[in-house]
């Protein structure tokens, strides 16, 4: 049984209780649905809070919050030597190539995937899941790639599912089984699945489940550089590549959607970076003030649950340890184990989650 993260008071790690309150109170006043969070400071949790009837043993839909730790299963290949972000696509999948290949398909590297700088003209996610055959690789291997690879961002989860097929072929392994002795087990992310296609390839770019303390673990794992309980579980240096902006910023000061991508990361405001996925699941990791901060939700605008990250929490974290409040903390604590999402009217029917992904301003950048 993995031992739980430690606990402590927000006070106790430079943050005012009152501050979090304040968060809460500016989410619910706009509205915007969350159904967990934890937020860490040097590791410890701080804070934390499940709307009814979500529960901390839920695992989550993470969404394209699934990218990023896609991202770490290539960077435990490179580490072992199997494959370098310079490698050709090509080369590693021989036997489902199309009978012409095209030389921007040829020109494609392992990196422009990572990047989500393929060359494709769109995200071609729904050529795979429409191909007759069901064999997603060769259908993506077949897709027409428009520009030269590596000069142009385009948001495009294929290029993720293509890296968890590369993975796959690889190690011999399913994405999460790979991961499972490599990376979550040492985290002691227990409870985990991976949704996979009709070829049992886990879908990299979405389809992992976690629970919220999972998200924290993982984000914690990456603010700590790669590693976790003393032992380098990766190298920094995979770590530091991942979370930089290899896509250049986009020309929105206020967006976050627009300060760059790395490694299936995005950058954020404030020196920040984060894993997400659609409907408002984050994995936020703030490196100047120690910070991770885990969400679930079912939100349409993701940016105002950013902004109210910086405002109210970001801006309230100081150095060093703060005065306890007594009074902040315990409503804190109370306002935290009453959270819940509201019932229904009797005879109303259940509000139907978005399909689509929330409005947020995903630049298409090219060089």
């Amino acid at each position: 049984m993995t031992p739980p993260l430690p606990r402590t008071s927000p006070e106790a790690q430079g943050l005012s209780s009152r501050a979090v309150l304040a968060w809460l109170d500016a989410l619910a006043e706009g509205g915007l649905e969350l159904h967990s969070f934890m937020l860490l400071r040097a590791g410890a949790v701080v804070a934390e809070g499940h709307w009814a009837p979500y529960t901390p043993a839920r695992v989550h839909h993470l969404y394209s919050l699934s990218k990023s730790v896609t991202a770490m299963a290539v960077g435990c290949l490179v580490a072992d030597g199997r494959v370098q972000v310079e490698d050709r696509l090509v080369d590693h999948f021989p036997d489902a190539l199309p009978e012409t290949v095209s030389p921007h398909l040829a020109a494609m590297r392992i990196e422009d995937l990572l990047t989500m700088r393929s060359g494709h003209a769109e995200d071609i996610t729904g050529a795979l899941m429409a191909a007759q055959d069901g064999d997603w690789v060769r259908a993506f291997l077949a897709q027409p790639v428009a520009h030269p690879p590596g000069t142009g961002f385009v948001y495009n989860s294929a290029a993720t599912f293509m890296l968890s097929a590369l993975v796959q072929r690889l190690s011999g392994q399913p994405l999460l089984d790979f991961l499972r002795p490599r990376l979550l087990g040492p985290l002691g992310i227990e409870e985990a699945r991976w949704a996979a296609n009709g070829q049992g390839i886990h879908l990299g770019g979405w389809g992992l489940h976690l629970t919220t303390e999972g998200i924290a673990r993982f984000g914690q794992f990456c603010l700590q550089r790669g590693e976790w309980a003393g032992q380098a579980l990766l190298p920094a240096a995979w770590v530091d590549a991942a979370v930089r902006a290899h896509v250049p910023p986009g020309d929105d000061p206020g967006s976050d959607w627009a300060q760059g991508y790395g490694y299936q990361f995005w950058r954020c405001r404030h020196g920040a970076y984060r894993a997400d996925g659609a409907l408002g699941q984050f994995c936020i990791v703030m490196p100047r003030e120690g910070a991770v901060l885990a969400i679930t939700a079912n939100v349409a605008d993701m940016q105002r649950v950013l902004d109210h990250v910086w405002t109210h929490l970001r801006g309230d974290m100081g150095a060093g340890a703060c005065p306890e409040d007594p009074t902040a903390l315990a409503a804190l604590r109370a306002r935290c184990e009453g959270l819940h999402l509201p019932l229904p009217a009797p005879g109303a029917l259940a509000p139907r989650h978005p399909r689509k992904r929330p409005t947020c301003s995903r630049p298409t950048i090219w060089a």
